[in-house]
């Protein structure tokens, strides 16, 4: 049986190849749903029938026992549903993990966290209330009534942009306890650039996305930029500790994404470490694998790898054998 990898489009390639690289003993199949990227912009209902349509092919189709949605909108609207209702349903022995969760317990690990990533996971809020969740298990013996509540000016659409937790918590022996304040900033252009494996045009989109997330803002009352984004820059003007790309397509950018956000002097909090999904995921899939080895036992061990898209584009077969290999020839299928 297989270990099986999905994306809206082809960005979880990135995530793909990094798990293959920490563990390439296995046989893998990934299905980008290039047809209908990007998913960011899609309502919940429809993430949840993609997701569960691909899902659905993967584990009847090509045998897989374990699959990773390595999409964070699929994971922060359609995950949850798709455990609780479809698996259980269709097949309780079998297992889907997203890569949201492990992104946020490394962000909680900082004071202050920025979020990039596509409207819909950033409309979720998802990343807010999971990075709450672990500061919350860690913190549990110290706080009696936890309070996720907005921070800072303005209010109403501003939710969808900050959270923090009202309140210091109490400090035991010594150690300073602290609630991540989380900074999100959609960026709704950079998927398809990445579908496009396009670079130069970037760097603009790149710059005034990253721009409420740097240490040093220019606090002003210019009416440039829309509302959200002025507050959020005004909000964040004392830098962010980490930035999670919160979407696997980002990575192909992160080499920019650090120049940007650590070009000239830094602040008082010094370099903003960028927290990228490929860095993360295989490690946390690696040591599942040990924890659960009714699992692991089940998978083959062939070496081998493919690559499922609902849409071959030009650039597609490209991007795919820059990304998984020279040899990698994309099979379309339909969902």
């Amino acid at each position: 049986m297989k270990i099986g990898i999905f994306d809206s489009g082809l960005g979880g390639l990135i995530i793909a190849k990094a798990i293959r690289k920490v563990m390439p003993e296995y046989d893998y199949v990934y299905l980008g749903d290039t047809k209908r990227v990007p998913y960011g912009n899609r309502s919940h209902e429809a993430v949840y029938e993609f997701t569960r349509e691909a899902v659905d092919y993967l584990f009847r189709k090509e045998n897989c026992v374990i699959i990773i949605i390595a999409c964070n909108t699929a994971s922060a609207r359609a995950l949850r549903r798709i455990q609780q209702e479809y698996l259980l349903k269709n097949f309780p022995d079998r297992k889907i993990l997203g890569v949201l969760i492990p992104s946020a317990e490394e962000a909680a690990k900082y004071e202050r966290v920025g979020i990039l990533g596509t409207q819909g996971t950033i409309n979720s809020n998802t990343f807010p209330k999971e990075i709450w969740k672990v500061n919350l298990k860690k913190k549990k013996k110290n706080l009696l009534s936890p309070l996720l509540v907005e921070e800072g000016v303005g209010g109403g659409d501003l939710k969808k942009n900050h959270f923090a937790l009202k309140g210091t918590p109490p400090q035991k022996g010594g150690e300073n306890f602290f609630f991540t304040k989380v900074f999100q900033n959609s960026a709704p252009m950079l998927v398809p650039l990445i579908e496009e494996g396009e670079k130069v045009l970037a760097v603009h989109f790149l710059k005034k996305y990253l721009k409420p997330f740097l240490n040093n803002p220019v606090r002003s009352r210019s009416p440039q930029g829309d509302r959200n984004t002025r507050l959020l820059t005004r909000m964040a003007s004392n830098g962010i500790d980490a930035l999670v790309l919160g979407c696997t397509h980002y990575p192909f950018y992160k080499k920019e994404i650090k120049k940007i956000l650590n070009k000239g002097s830094e602040s008082a909090r010094g370099r903003t470490r960028v927290i990228s999904q490929d860095e993360i995921i295989p490690k946390k899939l690696k040591d599942y694998f040990v924890r659960h080895s009714e699992i692991e036992k089940k998978l083959s061990k062939n070496k081998k790898a493919k690559i499922l898209v609902t849409d071959i584009t030009p650039n597609i077969k490209k991007l795919s054998q820059k990304w998984f290999g020279k040899d990698t020839k994309p099979e379309l299928i339909h969902l």
